[in-house]
């Protein structure tokens, strides 16, 4: 167990009496509270919520949030429903084990808890997708626990008021800043003051406290804020080691018959677009042309390829056209596609089959305008 160091110990001691109280206090005027997600203690709701904010911004959340409840009001209802169609929702949002662990905890929250969230944060962390920091936000919100979150905007927050200089990409520098989160927690009026807590921290870090250019003459602490005092609040948090950006060449044979079935492989669990529907995807022209029959060799159309921009990887994508016949007793038909079908890889879908399944964002893109 990691030790706070003499400074850090003296300046909690000044910061923790002001601390919540004053962060409480500006939430309770400036904070946010129109957020679909705010002004419940649902755990369902705080669930889906934080699982679908993971890596992606409130406005693009707030329309797939509203969309998922009115099709799944209850974990209930999201528990006995396909995963494809739960996939379907998701499409756009990306980090698809998200949506495939999301289906699987609330499986679980009905076989093994009766349908009914547990109320602790360890509790909580035995289901699948749920992490140290969603389960925090569930049982503070929801529970009232007195526990602290840490996600990528509280650890912003935190290691400014501390001038926390702990490399947050080594483990024994996050288990400090814990130690740190845990000792700035409320002590009085757990019921009203966790909720309220707990929300300033989100919404100090996502308007006021933000990864450049930081509002400093409006943040509610910054008279307790050792970065602040630094002049040079943006230097934190410190983290040495960066992903790099890679970028990744694909090919996708785009196969369809004239009334607009499209051949759809699903995808392995494990990699890109995780378990979806989609295009067959090959790392080479030569290899997506071996898997088209030779009386379509001639007849193939070569789509002007474009990027989809991911987390850390650019994707090159070259889509290929091969228009297939409607073949009926014909010796050539479709051979190398019906050899994928038998070994059960894909299938043909019509435009109102695969409009309803879990495909990555482009390739939805892509094929809409051949739906309409």
């Amino acid at each position: 167990m990691p030790k706070k160091s003499p400074v850090i110990s003296t300046c909690l001691g000044v910061t923790k009496l002001r601390f919540a109280p004053d962060l409480i206090t500006w939430q309770k005027e400036f904070g946010r509270h129109t957020l679909p997600w705010q002004n419940t203690r649902d755990p369902y709701r705080v669930w889906l919520s934080e699982i679908m904010l993971q890596q992606t911004q409130v406005v693009t959340v707030i329309d797939y949030y509203a969309r998922f409840l009115q099709r799944f009001p209850s974990v209930t209802e999201l528990a006995q429903a396909d995963q494809d169609e739960v996939l379907g929702l998701w499409s756009g949002l990306g980090y698809y084990s998200r949506a495939r662990n999301l289906h699987r905890c609330a499986q679980q929250v009905l076989a093994l808890h009766g349908g009914e969230f547990p109320s602790t944060s360890e509790q909580l962390q035995t289901l699948p997708g749920i992490g140290p920091s969603t389960a925090a936000a569930i049982a503070s919100f929801c529970f009232a626990e007195r526990v602290a979150i840490l996600d990528g905007n509280v650890k912003r927050v935190l290691t400014r008021l501390m001038a926390f200089d702990g490399d947050m990409a080594e483990g024994a520098a996050v288990r400090q800043l814990q130690l740190i989160a845990n000792d700035l927690l409320p002590e009085k009026n757990l019921t009203q003051n966790m909720p309220r807590y707990t929300q300033g921290l989100m919404d100090l870090g996502a308007t006021l406290c933000t990864r450049s250019k930081p509002a400093c003459p409006s943040c509610p602490v910054r008279e307790i804020c050792l970065g602040f005092a630094t002049g040079t609040p943006e230097q934190y948090p410190i983290k040495t080691k960066k992903l790099k950006r890679s970028s990744q060449q694909l090919r996708l044979l785009w196969a369809q018959k004239p009334d607009g079935s499209v051949w759809l492989e699903r995808r392995p669990v494990s990699g890109i677009w995780g378990g979806l529907y989609c295009l067959p995807v090959f790392d080479s022209e030569d290899a997506l042309s071996s898997f088209v029959p030779d009386v379509m060799q001639t007849r193939l159309e070569f789509v002007k390829p474009f990027v989809h921009v991911l987390t850390h990887k650019d994707l090159h994508l070259h889509p290929v056209i091969a228009l297939f016949p409607m073949q009926q007793n014909s010796p050539a038909r479709e051979p190398s596609l019906m050899v994928a079908e038998r070994q059960n890889l894909g299938a043909w879908f019509t435009p109102q089959a695969w409009e309803k399944l879990g495909l990555p964002a482009p390739i939805r893109k892509l094929l809409q305008p051949a739906a309409v």
